[in-house]
């Protein structure tokens, strides 16, 4: 007790002491500075939020100016929207063209053919990020035998083959704004009936369904009789099966399809006003792609096609193996790529190898000059083939051969029908009867795997044949639904996604994020 008391007198005489005046007030310091926080709306397709939301950035003031500068931005964080179209997809709206043909899987029903059919291909809009085209193909059809052999039956014959512009809505929904009909140079519609022989036609017979439900074979006046003299088959040289689909900056199209093959241009309107082909006697052509490219193999033409950023070449893949020189080379895994300059009409050929012979190149879009994602597939539904195939896949072709390159010497000629040969060989020869070692100067596009849609969305349709790049790692892509008409050992039906025949095809589109484009 005594030590505390004699600590605690210590103090208090100290501060006793200390006891005194204020002192003077020292300089006033500097004033803070603010700190700013602004928030930017970001759209559909922004590169860092693709479906839209808001970009917060914050930092110091430091320029006293009471707005925030890109240098004073120190936090950059972003509040975006979900993807709302979502792993079961987004259904395109559709109207029914006819519903009075029996249900071949149903019988006692009847199917609806719809108008859909919008599937063949997508584009991104130009300029409007939340907005594609979509292509339709020559109509609803499908495989048939009749009294003149074997060709397409066409449930509507008149179809017009058209472009069809789209725009998600904040939903995930999914509105149709305008539909382009394909038109002759004249302005007459077009059809989706096969070409003449000397166009590329691979000898299809077309039969339509008359109202009463009979099959007839189609004709250039369908209140007489066939007369191969006096009333043929009915054809149309301007007819389309378009598979790929561009949509320029300047309002035009360019479509390619599985005709010819041919490359067409169209106006805003959809009219035709250029031409590309390898028929070198076809006088509506602008240039001609190489002789070669007339073998192509029926129904599996020329499926995708892209543009360069430039808009100067136009780049169109092949669905599978050409019959160059026939159909004995039908089960290979060798397709072709075709490059054509629209100002020059330059033309440069590259090979790509498949992963699974006879597979589907169904669509193609540029990243740039030389590296382009494409897509390959099978025909298999998931509901009926777990191992079923769907994949997006970048290519480059800058380190590929251009076929076109190649200069004749030895063994390797340039064949004005057949292109590039090695000892009087096409190259489809050469991989049959020595495998791909066998094109020991020729070095196929490189590819690496984008996406596997079958592991990201549990991918349900046969087939995967339109993409749209929506930004730097995002990519929308949809199906071609045949305008939900199916056959059978040539009787018609509904198409449907599943075995038990409840769930019927639709054109439907899914959108995939995160991409390592």
């Amino acid at each position: 007790m005594y030590k505390t008391r004699m600590i605690s007198l210590s103090v208090l005489a100290l501060l006793t002491a200390c006891s005194g005046d204020d002192g003077t007030n020292g300089v006033d310091g500097n004033n803070g500075l603010n700190s700013l926080i602004n928030h930017d709306t970001l759209t559909f397709g922004d590169s860092d939020c693709s479906f839209g939301g808001i970009k917060i950035i914050s930092g110091l003031d430091t320029n006293e100016d009471d707005s925030l500068s890109d240098s004073e931005v120190t936090h950059t964080t972003y509040d975006c929207e979900a993807n709302t179209v979502k792993v079961a997809g987004s259904r395109l709206p559709y109207t029914v063209l006819r519903s009075d043909i029996a249900d071949g899987a149903k019988p006692g029903s009847y199917f609806e053919v719809r108008n859909g059919g919008y599937g063949s291909d997508m584009v991104k809009h130009p300029t409007n990020a939340n907005q594609f085209y979509a292509l339709t193909d020559r109509g609803p059809n499908a495989t048939y035998t009749g009294d003149l052999g074997t060709g397409k039956v066409f449930p509507v014959a008149d179809y017009t083959p058209r472009i069809g512009l789209f725009e998600i809505q904040d939903n995930g929904d999914v509105m149709v704004i305008e539909e382009i009909l394909l038109k002759r140079p004249d302005g007459t519609f077009i059809t989706g009936l096969p070409n003449s022989t000397a166009l590329g036609g691979t000898g299809e017979t077309p039969y339509s369904v008359l109202g009463d439900g009979t099959v007839e074979v189609l004709r250039e006046d369908m209140s007489l009789p066939y007369d191969a003299t006096s009333n043929p088959i009915l054809l149309d040289d301007y007819g389309l099966d378009g598979e790929g689909l561009v949509a320029l900056s300047d309002g035009t199209f360019w479509v390619s399809d599985e005709y010819g093959p041919h490359m067409v241009h169209f106006d805003i309107d959809g009219t035709e006003i250029g031409r590309i082909n390898a028929f070198a006697d076809d006088t509506r052509v602008t240039f001609n792609l190489p002789a070669e490219f007339a073998n192509r193999r029926a129904n599996r033409g020329m499926e995708g096609l892209a543009v360069t950023p430039d808009e100067k070449t136009l780049v169109g893949i092949m669905q599978s193996t050409m019959y160059n020189p026939s159909s004995a080379v039908k089960a290979l895994d060798i397709v072709r790529i075709v490059t054509v300059d629209t100002e020059s009409g330059t033309v440069s050929q590259y090979l790509y190898k498949q992963e699974i012979a006879q597979n589907s190149q169904s669509g193609i879009f540029a990243l740039s000059a030389t590296e382009f994602v494409v897509i390959e597939r099978d025909g298999a539904f998931l509901a009926s083939n777990a191992n079923a195939m769907k994949h997006l896949y970048k290519i480059d072709i800058s380190a590929a051969t251009d076929l076109e390159t190649i200069a004749d010497s030895g063994e390797w000629i340039q064949d004005a029908t057949l292109g590039l040969t090695k000892d009087g060989q096409t190259l489809e020869q050469v991989v049959l009867n020595e495998g791909w070692t066998g094109l020991t100067n020729i070095t196929p596009v490189t590819k690496t795997l984008v996406a596997d849609l079958v592991a990201e969305v549990q991918y349900p349709h046969d087939k995967l044949e339109g993409m749209w790049l929506i930004n730097g790692s995002t990519i929308g892509v949809i199906n071609d639904d045949d305008f939900s008409t199916w056959a059978s050992g040539g009787v018609l039906e509904q198409k449907y996604l599943d075995t038990g025949q409840t769930v019927i095809d639709a054109n439907t589109l899914y959108i995939i994020e995160d991409l390592d484009l």
